[in-house]
């Protein structure tokens, strides 16, 4: 018997990624708030482009994406030819790996850091450098300590996902600073439109400046468009044409970049969105506080919250109680965090069901 097809030594060690689950079905109202997505949905008028374009399902997409660019140009002041898209910035990711990290380089991530960094320089079969962090935030010192010649990528998801913390603009620029030209930045701004704080930016500074630094964004979180799986990112040309070597023909779908596009235009939407999730983040979180849980500071449309390691009041034990009435949750575990649980900021009911259950849990 001969042996069957081996896969690359590398996957061994690869971990699959385990995203949020949906809800139990317990026969009546449920709610997710275990992926941050959008409580109020996506723009109406994305729904409607997306319905109209059921009769041209048989056409391929245009794979440069030109109209989509176009309209993310004009809406942030940007140089089109400089636009890289992918199926979600998870996949921009992925041909970020494709391209730059190969067995024995070096890729940091913090600790605390979006899972998917860490699985993507797996895959390459880079050596993984994970950095402390400072009360949940990045560290810069302990970022550029870490870096050697082997260095070739480093990630940073500003605000972070799954902590909601951020680095200010100048700590962002000190990192940039200290790293090497050949040392890549990948500045990860899913979460940016939901960050209020005066002294945050994304980095398309950095990015339009320098020849080391990529930010990347996304349609799955503020505009909604999580299912049709969109992000975009901003890179020297050097970068985009590295990124264009690696990409597949036609990685972002027809539907999906005329969604896209609508949903830029949908100021009314987007706006609406900010303000739900400003003023719910804040009731959500003062409802948690009140439940006597201790909660991180952080910016986006979360929060994440510190259970007991008493029994019977854990984030594990809260975690199934919920999901059994109907509420799913996001467990931590997986991120080196068994004590928090994150709570997406969901819609007006969502939120006072998940508030109301969790006080039942915890007999306030």
């Amino acid at each position: 018997m001969t042996d069957n097809p081996k896969p690359l030594p590398q996957l061994a060690g690869v971990h699959a990624y385990v995203p949020g689950e949906a809800p139990k079905n317990t026969g009546g109202k449920t709610y997710k708030l275990a992926s941050n997505e959008n409580p109020l949905g996506a723009s109406p008028r994305a729904k409607k482009v997306y319905a109209d374009l059921a009769a041209k399902m048989e056409l391929y997409p245009d794979g440069a994406a030109r109209e989509l660019k176009a309209a993310l140009a004009k809406k942030h002041g940007l140089d089109a030819s400089r636009l890289v898209l992918g199926a979600g910035s998870d996949d921009i990711f992925l041909m970020l790996g494709r391209a730059y990290l190969s067995p024995g380089d070096e890729s940091i991530n913090t600790k605390h850091a979006f899972a998917i960094y860490a699985i993507i320089a797996q895959q390459q079969g880079a050596k993984v450098v994970e950095v402390g962090e400072d009360n949940f935030t990045a560290d810069v010192d302990a970022i550029l300590r870490a870096v050697t010649p082997k260095t070739k990528i480093v990630w940073l998801a500003n605000p972070n996902n799954p902590t909601g913390t951020y680095l200010p603009y100048d700590e962002v620029k000190r990192l940039h600073a200290g790293l090497p030209p050949g040392v890549l930045l990948v500045l990860d701004g899913a979460y940016a439109e939901f960050v209020k704080k005066n002294d945050y930016a994304s980095g398309i500074e950095l990015a339009s400046q320098f020849g080391n630094v990529i930010i990347t964004r996304t349609f799955s979180k503020l505009y909604g468009l999580a299912g049709l799986r969109v992000g975009w990112g901003y890179a020297p040309p050097h970068v985009v044409d590295a990124i264009e070597r690696v990409r597949m023909p036609f990685n972002v779908s027809l539907p999906a970049q005329a969604a896209a596009i609508a949903a830029l235009e949908d100021d009314a939407f987007t706006e609406e969105s900010l303000a739900h999730n400003e003023h719910e983040m804040v009731r959500l979180a003062d409802g948690l506080k009140a439940l006597g849980l201790e909660l991180i500071d952080g910016v986006g449309n979360f929060v994440v919250a510190k259970f007991p390691e008493t029994k019977g009041k854990t984030a594990a034990e809260a975690l199934a109680f919920m999901k059994d009435r109907g509420i799913s949750l996001r467990g931590l575990g997986g991120y080196g965090m068994p004590n928090h649980l994150r709570i997406s900021v969901g819609t007006v009911d969502g939120n006072d069901a998940a508030l109301k259950l969790l006080k039942e849990f915890l007999g306030k």
